[in-house]
């Protein structure tokens, strides 16, 4: 069914493409979660990345775990103190070009969101707002989050939870803080693929919702069949609940056929980690053994998917065939290819890509006489034997159950005790709130209104330029007196011109933008409010570009504390970043305002270049220093002697020295002793060296042999 037919996928579809508001989509198992997905990053606009909890999901969903993009720690995280717990660090250096996805980023998926706790959605939080905007749940970014949370739960050790129950309600994803703090809605996708027998569905909704009574009970329990030999009956597989349970059957299988073993290893080249391998390095198979595809047919034909389940009937040169219930012909294969992944940022085109830094080939089988229930999530079967008593957390016996296509599929290999179905309490509270405030089509409009009221005020609004233009006069302020020249009249000025004439300007103009977009909230399609916006992009870049070319040519740090120099530096190097992609933006919006334009505009401005080997810049001084080409040569071999002898540049000869040799031009030890901070040993030691650079610079432009002002 497609979204065409199917109006909640259109809706989901339409409030991803054309809203910022944060979505989790959910749904039974089989309605169709993980195609959306597929479809979604085949045709969305925005800068997207997928992401899963563990590596297998991550695999099946085309993306990257959540763990290795965030640098994230494993353990346990405190939001209170945003730290982990020790011996759980999380990793912080992060590379530019991450640095450059994050703040460039539109919307972040993850997928199989029920296994994600609620203390790692806050720690990906942190590093969104560390990175993008720091005001904003997220940095802003949009969240599509997929799952269904009667499914497979986060795993939470005893003593985790311990530390992490003063914080919050739950350990699930709803839990936590940071999306408590957005307007985030639920869209539940209804229209089941898998199963067709209305009365199998109806007893899968009565196990996830809790409700189920004595008459389903006894249904479910017919299915119950002592003794049943899958020996006899081909392409049953056995669900279990735990590894060594699935190992210990296929390994006892396995062993029962005469046939010789063949062993195929798998060919893995550059970074593709273990804990990621979608079936087993080293694989044993024999003629006649129970597998099931791991991988869906890439081709037209379509022969598999992943689930299928069929016996092999041959390995001839390195192929398998293997023969399934229902079709007629076997299906021949050979080695096949995943790939692990990871995002960068393309150097021409400033788009985020998808990079192959791995590949694992293998055949894509598995034995499958059994398989672990937490495996089996996403597949599909159409037969069974399940073990509902052993079911030991929230979600198993719904997940074991709703894998197979049909009731006369099912198995069981003891009857079902309602004691064995565990449903979360929290979560049913969670999924009945989602069943009562579905969005609807007027909350779709009226997101998508919002949305584009927001872009369009975030074009005009220039309070963050000012806040970055308010921290570098603080700074300066706050360290007047060891700074040269004028910096604090320059920056009091530059602040001033800049609120009168952008900021001030863009707050009145806000309110008419305001009342042209309730004329017609199609800004598209507005052309009285393009017209205002291009004219106001265009006096908006004009001036802007003005007030900080005079401002860059004017600010000038000069002052020997090297950590105050770095502090102003870096506070002026965020705040040219922040005027050049403001710059970009207004550049984007001459033309009039489109969402598509604006928002590649955006992301593509704030992508940091990697920095370029020049030439040197020439030194800057202040207007107020005198013989400043002296100033500079004086500075250049005080920075050399400093270093020679390891010693702070002030020791050897202070700022204020050198702005006065600059200016008085001493040409004998007696005149260099006059200046404030020369006595008899740094004349002696230093004073031929001085003197020869200030008699070198004198005759070279021909100036008076003293101009001493004492």
């Amino acid at each position: 069914m497609s979204e065409q037919e199917n109006p909640q996928l259109k809706l989901a579809h339409d409030f991803v493409q054309f809203t910022g508001t944060n979505i989790f989509l959910t749904g039974k198992a089989g309605t169709g979660k993980t195609t959306f997905l597929h479809r979604i990053r085949a045709a969305s606009p925005k800068r997207m990345i997928v992401t899963a909890p563990t590596g297998v999901a991550a695999i099946n969903a085309g993306g990257v775990t959540l763990h290795s993009f965030f640098q994230l720690a494993f353990g346990p995280h405190l939001p209170e103190t945003g730290k982990t717990e020790e011996g759980a660090k999380a990793i912080n250096k992060f590379s530019r070009e991450k640095i450059n996805i994050i703040r460039s980023l539109d919307l972040l998926v993850i997928d199989e969101i029920s296994m994600v706790r609620a203390d790692l959605l806050d720690s990906v939080d942190e590093v969104l707002r560390r990175y993008k905007n720091k005001y904003k749940p997220f940095g802003g970014v949009q969240l599509l989050l997929i799952g269904d949370l009667q499914q497979l739960a986060p795993v939470v050790k005893d003593e985790d939870w311990n530390l992490l129950k003063p914080y919050y309600d739950t350990p699930f994803f709803f839990s936590s803080i940071a999306l408590r703090k957005t307007q985030f809605i639920s869209l539940e996708l209804k229209h089941i693929y898998r199963q067709n027998d209305q009365q199998f569905i109806r007893l899968l909704n009565m196990i996830r919702e809790n409700r189920l009574d004595d008459d389903a009970i006894e249904t479910l329990n017919k299915r119950y069949i002592p003794n049943f030999d899958p020996e006899k009956n081909k392409g049953y597989i056995t669900l279990t609940t735990h590894n060594n349970q699935a190992h210990q059957i296929n390994g006892l299988r396995l062993d029962k056929i005469k046939d010789l073993k063949q062993t195929f290893r798998a060919e893995i080249s550059g970074n593709f980690p273990e804990y990621s391998y979608p079936t087993d390095q080293e694989l044993v198979l024999k003629m006649g053994a129970q597998v099931m595809f791991v991988k869906n047919d890439s081709s037209h034909e379509k022969r598999f998917f992943n689930g299928k389940i069929g016996t092999i009937s041959r390995i001839k040169d390195g192929i398998v065939y293997v023969n399934c219930p229902g079709d007629t012909e076997e299906i021949d294969i050979g080695l096949v290819e995943w790939n692990n992944y990871t995002y960068t940022i393309d150097e021409k085109t400033n788009e985020i890509v998808e990079n192959i830094i791995g590949t694992f080939k293998q055949v894509p089988l598995k034995l499958a006489w059994a398989i672990t229930i937490h495996k089996s999530q996403g597949l599909t079967f159409n037969n069974a034997i399940i073990d509902a008593n052993a079911a030991f957390a929230h979600g198993q016996v719904y997940v074991a159950l709703s894998r197979c296509r049909s009731l006369e599929g099912i198995v069981l290999s003891s009857k079902i005790n309602p004691k064995s179905i565990k449903i979360d309490n929290s979560v049913l509270g969670f999924t009945r709130d989602i069943e009562n405030n579905e969005p609807n089509e007027k909350q779709l409009s009226e997101s998508r209104r919002a949305f584009e009221r927001t872009l369009l005020l975030e074009l005009n609004d220039f309070v963050s330029i000012h806040r970055r233009l308010d921290y570098c006069l603080k700074l300066v302020r706050e360290n007047e007196n060891i700074l040269e020249g004028k910096p604090l009249d320059i920056c009091k000025e530059t602040t001033e011109t800049f609120y009168k004439n952008v900021v001030d300007v863009s707050r009145k103009f806000s309110s008419q933008l305001d009342q042209l977009f309730l004329q017609n909230p199609d800004t598209e399609k507005n052309d009285t409010l393009n017209e205002r916006v291009s004219k106001a992009c265009l006096y908006y870049f004009e001036k802007t570009e003005a007030i900080f070319n005079r401002f860059y040519e004017r600010f000038i740090i000069e002052t020997d504390n090297k950590a105050i120099k770095k502090s102003l530096k870096d506070a002026l190097n965020r705040l040219t970043d922040e005027v050049s992609q403001k710059l970009v933006c207004l550049e984007s919006g001459k033309t009039g305002f489109t969402i598509k334009t604006y928002m590649e505009a955006r992301a593509k401005a704030t992508i940091e270049k990697k920095p370029e080997r020049t030439a040197k810049i020439p030194v800057q001084v202040s207007d107020e220093i005198l013989n400043p080409e002296l100033f500079i040569l004086l500075k250049q071999w005080r920075n050399e002697r400093a270093k020679e002898l390891n010693q702070p540049v002030y020791l050897i000869l202070p700022q204020k020295a050198i702005q006065e040799l600059s200016a008085n031009l001493p040409r004998t030890p007696s005149q260099l002793k006059l200046i404030k901070g020369f006595g008899d040993k740094k004349v002696q030691k230093f004073g031929a060296e001085i003197l020869d650079i200030i008699s070198d610079f004198c005759e070279e432009n021909k100036m008076q042999s003293t101009q001493l002002r004492f």
